[in-house]
């Protein structure tokens, strides 16, 4: 007859076998993914290892079958039974959804990072102007600040909101042309914005792609171009997922488990060609360095259209601050002679991320005391904000 105490060991020792094959199996498994896995060498350096994204390029190297369904459904569950949209994005009203670091800076991004954005920024238009090339700063207002009527009680950072007028106010004092598109997107009886998405809708888009072609024109001697564009018909509603369902990961969520989805009528709109296979096009003039918006709703499309003149559009997605900008100024050699403008443009809320690794290796670049000399003071008053109205 066995005892109780001889049963529960027996119990245990059943368990801690079951869980250390059970681990065994993992660990080979990990082992396996990880010897297979195409880890771009980049992604496992040593800051990659400091901002986390290393992690993030080995959890996805370390991708279980099914795993998709079950964050799907966790993600889901959160939703619809907490209102809970994981670490990115917050919900607002219902169906609005914003983005975290829209509302609050990240942790450690203080006015040391403000500052050093300020030193990158005079810099590179300083850098443009010993070329002859005028520059206009567009800093994109955050969803949370134009749809500020949905936000239904989320806070925002005060510091964050005051961060753009100082940003403006830098610009006016050295003499840097830029555009305040607050007043064009604010005060409208629709949205801007996607309820799901933190880009401009296709009314916000164009509002602002004309408000800063108005703003672009003087400098560029205030003559619009004679490039004709052919604008298309709006299509047929689709469904678009937006960014933000697919940060919260509810992009495969049924209905009523997310946001609904939201439905655009796609509109192609491209520049009109001659067709000739001699044909030549426009000189380039006017480059846009810019975020995802510029990529986004026909922005560049409707840009290129109050300037007459088709843009050559370098933004690109991720680019936060300076991404696009860096990216130009890599092939600064191969610019065209004809290039007189170049527009940077990228979100408010970039001016309150942490520094990238490439705008800190800029400014490991330039000296303790680097600072683009301050204009006259005629020219600190030419660089007055434009804000056309919508």
């Amino acid at each position: 007859m066995t005892t109780p105490n001889h049963d529960h060991a027996s119990e245990h020792r059943l368990a801690a076998l079951v869980w250390a094959l059970l681990l065994i199996a993992g660990f080979s498994w990990a082992l396996w993914s990880l010897a297979h896995a195409r880890i771009d060498g980049q992604a496992l350096r040593l800051d990659a290892w400091l901002d986390g994204s290393a992690g993030k390029a080995l959890g996805k190297s370390l991708h279980v079958p099914e795993q998709d369904t079950i964050e799907t459904a966790n993600a889901a569950a959160h939703y619809r039974l907490l209102g809970d949209l994981g670490d990115q994005t917050v919900l607002g009203c219902p169906q609005w959804m914003f983005y975290r670091d829209g509302l609050r800076p990240q942790p450690g991004v203080g006015d040391s990072v403000f500052q050093a954005r300020l030193r990158l920024m005079r810099y590179w238009t300083g850098e443009l102007r010993r070329q002859h090339i005028n520059v206009l700063v567009v800093a994109v207002p955050d969803k949370s600040r134009i749809e500020a009527a949905h936000l239904c009680g989320q806070e925002v950072s005060t510091a964050m909101r005051q961060r753009l007028d100082r940003w403006q106010d830098a610009l006016r004092a050295d003499g840097v042309r830029f555009v305040d598109l607050r007043p064009t997107l604010e005060g409208h009886a629709t949205p801007m914005f996607f309820r799901t998405d933190v880009h401009m809708n296709a009314d916000g888009a164009r509002a602002a792609a004309t408000a800063v072609a108005q703003a672009a024109l003087p400098l560029l001697g205030n003559q619009k171009g004679t490039q004709d564009f052919m604008i298309g018909t709006p299509g047929a509603p689709a469904v678009r997922i937006g960014d933000l369902l697919v940060l919260s990961g509810l992009q495969r969520a049924p209905q009523g488990w997310r946001p609904d989805l939201e439905r655009v009528q796609p509109q192609v709109i491209d520049p009109v060609r001659a067709g000739g296979l001699l044909d030549d096009t426009p000189p380039v003039e006017v480059l846009l360095a810019g975020s995802s918006n510029g990529r986004r709703s026909n922005f560049a499309p409707w840009l290129g259209i109050g300037l007459g003149r088709e843009v050559w559009n370098l933004s690109m997605d991720g680019g936060q601050f300076s991404g696009a900008l860096v990216a130009a100024f890599r092939q600064r050699d191969t610019w065209p002679k004809s290039l007189k403008l170049v527009i940077w443009e990228f979100s408010e809320n970039a001016l309150s991320l942490p520094l990238t690794g490439d705008e800190q290796a800029v400014l490991e670049r330039l000296p303790a005391s680097q600072d683009v000399p301050r204009p006259p003071p005629a020219a600190a008053s030419a660089a007055r904000a434009l804000a056309p109205s919508a």
